[in-house]
């Protein structure tokens, strides 16, 4: 599926079949569709009678390609959680790429196509490689055999060895017109689309996937409970929502944000419909302790995924915000 605003770089990139470089690093914000960009691009690539929209979608090899098992075309992630017929879960869901993954990507681009034509594999997201799977890609982004192409695909490119960097073409994926982002996400039937793209930093992709009542109706109370920190429990609160520690952290994340950009500049990013609250509570808060905890909430993003203690984590964080809420002077032990 190729996203309405990301048409004309797709026909940009797929103008010379001939001429495209062996190597694409599809980069920019997560939530904007460089993942399905890059299957588009990928599945055209293999099509047997491709077009200026795209794949045909009829032909053997996009049927083979839908299907996930076209034998030219490879794909490649980190391995999903292993479970038995039980359900119960044998093998946790990896947080990286590994070394074995790229050498088998690596030793598949070395053959010759099955149906006479290119040779693609697609890596998503890129940055989980690790130091070994990277370096085992360098060779073939270094000597590429001929009709190859590979395609990153990274949310944060800077993740990436530069020396794997440097050997790619790099085609940056930002964010859409807020207008055709929300054209798409009213089509897609999502109400409040304002807020919600909003909330999302303008990535319809991760707004869509924010359209929840659920998860909207656990925001709104978290929020409630930031707009009055002096009211705030913070070893409560961290345990009614130490199951979704990941939605916490980004709200919180933004709240900051929010707070930190009305008291410099005036201006809610992600809330905006608070805004008045975020306003009041960044006043008289301390400008440092704000600016200490956002760079800490901004770390813990890269490991998020499997905290050792979450209840204890938010809580760390609940209390640091606190304490800037109210101007420093809060206790912070």
């Amino acid at each position: 599926m190729i996203h309405p605003w990301n048409r004309a770089l797709f026909q940009q990139l797929s103008a010379d079949r001939e001429r495209m470089p062996h190597a694409l690093l599809l980069h920019g914000p997560a939530g904007v569709g460089k993942r399905d960009l890059g299957l588009a691009l990928a599945q055209w690539f293999v099509c047997e009678a491709p077009g200026e929209a795209g794949a045909c979608g009829a032909c053997d090899a996009c049927n083979w390609f839908e299907q996930g098992n076209h034998p030219d075309y490879r794909y490649l992630e980190p391995k999903e959680e292993e479970t038995d017929d039980s359900g119960k879960v044998t093998k946790k869901a990896s947080k990286e790429i590994k070394v074995e993954q790229v050498r088998e990507i690596t030793e598949f681009l070395s053959l010759s196509a099955h149906r006479g034509g290119w040779r693609v594999a697609l890596i998503h997201p890129a940055e989980y490689m690790n130091a070994a799977a990277a370096n085992a890609l360098l060779k073939t982004l270094e000597e590429p055999p001929p009709r190859v192409l590979l395609i990153l695909v990274s949310h944060q490119a800077g993740r990436l060895l530069p020396t794997v960097r440097s050997r790619c073409r790099k085609v940056a994926v930002g964010l859409p017109e807020p207008m055709s982002a929300l054209t798409w996400m009213r089509q897609a039937g999502v109400t409040q689309p304002d807020a919600l793209l909003a909330e999302a930093g303008g990535a319809p992709l991760t707004a869509i996937a924010y359209a929840d009542v659920e998860r909207s109706e656990r925001r709104d109370v978290f929020l409630d409970l930031l707009a009055k920190p002096a009211q705030l429990d913070v070893c409560a609160v961290a345990e009614a929502y130490r199951l979704q520690l990941a939605d916490a952290w980004g709200w919180l994340m933004r709240w900051v944000h929010d707070a930190l950009s009305q008291r410099l500049a005036g201006a809610s990013r992600y809330f905006p419909a608070r805004g008045e609250a975020i306003a009041g509570m960044a006043r008289q808060a301390d400008l440092a302790g704000l600016l200490a905890l956002e760079r800490e909430l901004t770390a813990a993003g890269r490991w998020l995924r499997h905290p050792l203690n979450p209840a204890l984590l938010l809580e760390s964080w609940l209390i640091r915000y606190v304490a800037a809420a109210a101007g420093g002077r809060h206790n912070k032990s």
